[in-house]
């Protein structure tokens, strides 16, 4: 897969920058967009700053370029409680959903002509309620759904399109569950794998549902979970 191309939403931290450094390691080049980054980004990986909402301005990071061989949505939100608000849950909606989908839209005639693939990311509460966070339980719902919708649309352009969806992985926007001690305990006795995931064992299956390894998949969604979803 040297020399492909990827375009990674929020590729400057947690899952999106793991899955960043995979696709690197492995001769990718590789676009990470989004408003935050790590400050020990690897140079390697192209960081534009800006806006997932802001459809063309994520466009500007492609100046210059030609095909595109991935696209991966990893941006998101989360604002708990807040999500009861309108206003907060409209936001939530239109980072961890609309934006992907219409960069996706936007980057479809590239990916066509790579024969490129596109994962978006969804979550466990793409399956189970969250009272706590309706609005990234809703959003993930819509990935799962408007990622098959993409699939079915466009199978015949030869892009393929799935997404992944992951439990409980260390990163920044799990602090607040990972340092409550009961509710960590909660968590730790059900996932039957006894541990929470790593960034980087989510990123090693959006590197495969990119790869030609996966070129019969498209429209599913993976649960990366240690098993948490089926118990």
């Amino acid at each position: 897969m040297t020399g492909r191309l990827a375009v990674i939403t929020g590729g400057g931290t947690g899952i999106g920058r793991a899955t960043a450094e995979r696709l690197l390691s492995e001769g990718w080049r590789v676009i990470a967009v989004g408003l935050d980054r790590d400050d020990d980004l690897p140079e390697d990986i192209r960081f534009h700053k800006a806006d997932v909402t802001d459809t063309v301005a994520m466009l500007s990071a492609l100046d210059g370029e030609n095909g595109l061989h991935g696209f991966v949505h990893c941006a998101g939100i989360l604002r708990h409680e807040k999500e009861w608000q309108i206003a907060d849950f409209d936001a939530v909606m239109k980072v961890n959903v609309s934006a992907g989908f219409a960069l996706a839209n936007a980057l479809l005639p590239r990916l066509e002509a790579a024969g490129g693939s596109i994962v978006m990311l969804a979550s466990m509460w793409a399956i189970f309620g969250s009272a706590g966070a309706p609005a990234y339980t809703a959003s993930k719902g819509a990935v799962a759904a408007v990622t098959r919708s993409m699939a079915v649309a466009w199978a015949p352009k030869g892009v393929r399109v799935n997404s992944v969806a992951p439990g409980w992985v260390e990163t920044r926007m799990s602090a607040r569950a990972r340092t409550d001690g009961e509710r960590a305990g909660l968590i730790n006795g059900r996932i039957p794998m006894g541990r929470w995931a790593q960034p980087s064992e989510i990123a090693s299956v959006i590197r495969f549902l990119l790869s030609p390894d996966a070129a019969y998949v498209t429209g599913t969604m993976l649960p990366i979970d240690g098993g948490y979803s089926v118990c």
